[in-house]
C-alpha cells in the first residue's frame, strides 16, 4: 500500500492512503490520525489500512484527487532520523575533497549521523536558507521507515522491522560542514531540515526491486530541469538497509517510527568515479560529488552549489515507468525572518 499525510492546518496532518498510480487518495485518519500512529499499532492498523487501498483501487470508498502539493513529508518530524552513507564510493569521493584520509574501516564498519527530525520539510515546499555562501546541495537517497527495534537486534531481525520505503532530500551546508566536523562533534548546522517523497510504501508494493534490504532502481535527480543524477540505488550500496539498523540498534532501541537513510546514492564508473548523465555516466546524487570529479579531472571545481531560484526534483520510477513514491521537487528560496 502506498501512505500520504495531507496538510490539514494541524503540525502532524492527517493519514490517507493513496491509490497505486498515485491519482487519488482516501482519508485513512479514521483508522489512526497520523501516520506515526499507525506505526505505533503496525500489527492492528496496518491490515485495516491495506483494506482500505484494495477498496480504495476498485472505488468502493470516497476518494478525491491526489495533489503531491498537499502532502507533508510522510512523517512531518519523527522520534528520530538516522542517516547512513551505505554507498562508500561517495564518502571516498567527499572525504577526497576535503583532503581527509579514508580509513579502511569505513568499508565494513557504517557511518551514521543523528538528524534533526522535529521539523521535515513537504515534499513540494521550497528550500528556505539565509545565504548562499553555506554551500546548499541536496541529496538524493532511500530512506526506510522501521517499526520497534531491539537493542542489540541481528541483521535478520532488523530485516523483519522495515514496514516502509520512501525517497529523501538531505539537505547539506557544503561551506559549513567542514569547520564543524574539525571540532570532532559531528553535524549540526550543516544539516537543515530534510524533506522525504510525498508518499511511503510498504515494500511488497516494490516487487522484484526491493530484495530485502536494497531497492534495486534508478534514483533521478533533475536540476532545473535537466537530468543531473540516474545512479541505481542497487549498485555500489556497500550496506543494505537491514546492516545500517542493526549499526544504529547496536547500543539503543529504535521506536517505531524511526527513520533510516542510506545516505547519498553513488555508482562507480569502470571502478573509478562518474560521469556526467550527458556524457553517458549515471550522474550524481549530489553536486558535491560532481564536484570532487571535476577537482580529480581537471584541478578545480567547475559547477555550483544551489543558488536561490534553483530548482530539485528527485523520484523513482518502476520499469514501466511510472512514479513510484511521487516527486520531491523544491525551489530553493532566500529565508527571511
Amino acid at each position: 500500500m502506498k501512505l500520504a499525510t495531507l496538510k490539514d492546518g494541524t503540525r502532524d496532518g492527517k493519514l490517507a492512503v493513496v491509490s497505486r498510480d498515485l491519482t487519488r487518495c482516501t482519508d485513512a485518519s479514521f483508522l489512526a490520525r497520523t501516520l506515526q500512529a499507525a506505526l505505533d499499532d503496525w500489527s492492528r492498523i496496518s491490515p485495516h489500512l491495506a483494506a482500505l487501498g484494495e477498496s480504495l483501487e476498485h472505488g468502493a470508498v470516497p476518494a478525491q484527487r491526489f495533489h503531491e502539493h498537499d502532502a507533508h513529508s510522510p512523517l512531518p518530524r519523527a522520534y528520530q532520523w538516522a542517516d547512513g552513507s551505505a554507498y562508500v564510493n561517495h564518502v571516498e569521493l567527499v572525504r577526497k575533497a576535503r583532503g581527509a584520509e579514508m580509513p579502511a574501516s569505513f568499508w565494513t564498519d557504517p557511518l551514521m549521523y543523528q538528524g534533526g527530525s522535529d521539523t521535515f520539510i513537504g515534499p513540494r515546499d521550497p528550500i528556505r536558507l539565509a545565504d548562499e555562501a553555506w554551500g546548499i546541495d541536496m541529496e538524493a537517497e532511500v530512506a526506510v521507515v522501521v517499526d520497534d527495534v531491539e537493542m542489540g537486534a541481528s541483521v535478520d531481525q532488523t530485516r523483519d522491522a522495515i514496514r516502509l520505503v520512501m525517497l529523501v532530500n538531505d539537505v547539506s551546508l557544503r561551506g559549513l560542514i567542514p569547520a564543524e566536523l574539525a571540532k570532532g562533534f559531528g553535524f549540526f548546522q550543516g544539516k537543515p531540515p530534510s524533506a522525504f517523497s510525498p508518499v511511503a510504501v510498504t515494500p511488497d508494493e516494490l516487487g522484484e526491486a526491493w530484495d530485502g534490504g536494497k531497492l534495486h532502481l534508478p534514483l533521478n535527480v533533475d536540476l532545473n530541469g535537466r537530468p543531473f543524477g540516474r545512479a541505481n540505488a542497487g549498485v555500489d550500496m556497500t550496506f543494505d538497509f537491514p546492516t545500517l539498523i542493526a549499526h544504529a540498534a547496536k547500543t539503543r532501541p529504535l521506536a517505531a517510527g524511526t527513520i533510516v537513510g542510506s545516505g547519498t546514492v553513488s555508482n562507480k564508473l569502470n571502478g573509478g568515479p562518474g560521469k556526467p548523465v550527458d556524457e553517458g555516466g549515471a550522474g550524481y546524487s549530489c553536486i558535491a560529488e560532481m564536484r570532487v570529479v571535476e577537482t580529480i579531472e581537471s584541478g578545480a571545481p567547475a559547477t555550483p552549489f544551489l543558488r536561490f531560484g534553483d530548482t530539485v526534483r528527485i523520484e523513482m520510477k518502476d520499469r514501466a515507468g511510472h512514479s513510484i513514491f511521487g516527486a520531491i521537487e523544491q525551489k530553493v528560496e532566500k529565508y527571511e525572518r
